[in-house]
């Protein structure tokens, strides 16, 4: 039971820091920001930083 509740706590964490950087790229990231622009999700954050990466070299 303890170590089952650590393992969580862990993981919590870990998705904690996860999303904490997602967001931090997503506001590093030049795209449309205002009330009508969705919050880019985990794998379109991540392919929009990719290809951001790219035109930059």
């Amino acid at each position: 039971e303890e170590m089952r509740l650590r393992v969580n706590a862990r993981e919590r964490q870990r998705m904690h820091d996860m999303n904490g950087a997602l967001d931090a790229l997503r506001s590093a990231m030049p795209y449309a920001r205002g009330p009508s622009v969705k919050k880019l999700s985990k794998m379109n954050t991540l392919l929009l930083a990719r290809n951001y990466i790219l035109l930059l070299t």
